[in-house]
C-alpha cells in the first residue's frame, strides 16, 4: 500500500476516493518501499473482539460524546455532494447532519456535550476547493464553526482565508485547539470558545505539526509532526514523530524516537497512555499502537493487511473507536468504522474521576 500527506482531514478524502492501492493523501505517494521496523514493541499477534458500527459509511475520523454514547465525525454518504459532519449513537442509530452546504472536515464535542465545533468550507465558496492531499494546495477559507448538536445555533468562530482544521477542545471547555495554515506553514493554535484570544502554541520553523488533542490534566497536548525537508524530499513513506507540549507552548518533549511514520495519536483516560498508528511491514502497512509517556513500550491493537487508523479511546476507556477498510469490497477501499472493546487494557479514567 502506498499512501500521501498526513493531515488529519486529507487522509479521510483521498482514502475515500482512490481505489485499489490506497494512495491515501497523507505524504506518502510513490514508491512501494517497507517502513523501519517499530521499536520497543510487544504484541501478542491478535486482536481483541471487534464490532462493526452500520449504516455511517464511507466514513473516518469520528470522535465520543462525553458520556461515551455518541460520535461526531465527517462522512460522505449516500446523495452527498461532498463531505460533511454527522452525528449518531455508537450503535449507528440517529444518525444526523450537521450542515448543509461546503465541504466539511473535523470536528470534536465540548465537554458538556451539548454542542460540537467543526471544520467547513460553507462560507467560501468563492475560493478554489483545493486539494487535501497535498500541504500546498489545502483547501483555503476553511473556517471553525460551532453548533448544538442538530446543527442549529451556528457561530462562525474564524473569518480569513487560511486553512483551519484539526480541531478539538481542552477537557475543561475553555479552549479550542486547532491547526492553522499561514503563508504554507501549520503550526498548533487556540482560541477561547467564542473565537477570541487566539494564541499560537507551536513556532517549529523546521516541523509541520498536527492532529493535536488535550491530556485529560487540560494543560498537555500530544500530536504529531513531520520534518519540512523531509516532506520536500518526498521520503516514502514519511517519517513522522510524536510530541508533547504544554498549551502555553513550554514544555515541548519528542516522545518517539524510531524513523518510521508515527501518527493520529489520541490520549488515553488514565492521563498517560495514548493510541496511535505506525506504518509497519510488509509494505505500508498502517496499524494502531498503545502508548504510554512513562515507558518506551508499544503494544500493538490490530493485525490486518487493510487500512487501520483514526483511533480514539471512550471517555470510560472501555471503547476503542477506529476507521479500516477491511471488510471494504474489492477496488475502492471504503472506509467503516469499528469498536474494539479495550476494557482488559485498564486505561480508563483513575479510580475516583
Amino acid at each position: 500500500m502506498t499512501y500521501t500527506n498526513f493531515s488529519h482531514t486529507s487522509v479521510i478524502r483521498a482514502l475515500l476516493a482512490v481505489p485499489a492501492l490506497l494512495a491515501i493523501g497523507v505524504g506518502l505517494a510513490g514508491a512501494q518501499t517497507s517502513a523501519p521496523a517499530p521499536q520497543a514493541v510487544r504484541s501478542e499477534n491478535r486482536e481483541l473482539p471487534v464490532h462493526i458500527i452500520p449504516d455511517i459509511g464511507p466514513a473516518a475520523e469520528f470522535y465520543f460524546s462525553p458520556d461515551g454514547k455518541s460520535i461526531v465525525g465527517d462522512a460522505k454518504r449516500a446523495g452527498d455532494d461532498s463531505y460533511h459532519v454527522y452525528t449518531l449513537n455508537v450503535d449507528g442509530a440517529n444518525i444526523r447532519r450537521i450542515n448543509d452546504r461546503g465541504d466539511d472536515a473535523c470536528s470534536f464535542y465540548f465537554p458538556d456535550g451539548k454542542r460540537i465545533v467543526w471544520t467547513s468550507t460553507r462560507d467560501h465558496p468563492e475560493l478554489p476547493k483545493g486539494n487535501y492531499s497535498d500541504p500546498s494546495n489545502y483547501p483555503q477559507g476553511a473556517e471553525l464553526y460551532t453548533s448544538l448538536l442538530d446543527g442549529s445555533d451556528v457561530h462562525r468562530l474564524t473569518d480569513n482565508t487560511n486553512y483551519e482544521a484539526e480541531v478539538s477542545v481542552r477537557p475543561d471547555g475553555q479552549w479550542i485547539l486547532f491547526g492553522r495554515q499561514v503563508n504554507g506553514k501549520i503550526d498548533l493554535w487556540r482560541m477561547r470558545p467564542d473565537g477570541s484570544e487566539p494564541f499560537q502554541i507551536t513556532h517549529l520553523p523546521e516541523w509541520e505539526a498536527g492532529g493535536s488533542f488535550y491530556f485529560p490534566d487540560s494543560k498537555r497536548i500530544i500530536f504529531r509532526a513531520w520534518k519540512v525537508v523531509d516532506q520536500e524530499a518526498k521520503k516514502h513513506p514519511l517519517p513522522m514523530s510524536l510530541f508533547t507540549i504544554d498549551d502555553d507552548g513550554t514544555d515541548l518533549k519528542k516522545i518517539t524516537d524510531d524513523e518510521g511514520t508515527n501518527w493520529s495519536p489520541y490520549p488515553a483516560p488514565d492521563g498517560h497512555h495514548f493510541v496511535f498508528v505506525k506504518v509497519v511491514p510488509p509494505g505500508n502497512n498502517y496499524e494502531i499502537y498503545l502508548g504510554d509517556l512513562n515507558s518506551p513500550e508499544q503494544v500493538r491493537l490490530t493485525y490486518n493487511n487493510a487500512f487501520d487508523g483514526f483511533p480514539v479511546i471512550s471517555p470510560d476507556g472501555h471503547w476503542l473507536l477506529f476507521s479500516s477498510s477491511r471488510d471494504a469490497a474489492a477496488g475502492p477501499h471504503t472506509l467503516t468504522l469499528y469498536l474494539m472493546d479495550i476494557s482488559s487494557l485498564h486505561i480508563g479514567p483513575p479510580a475516583g474521576n
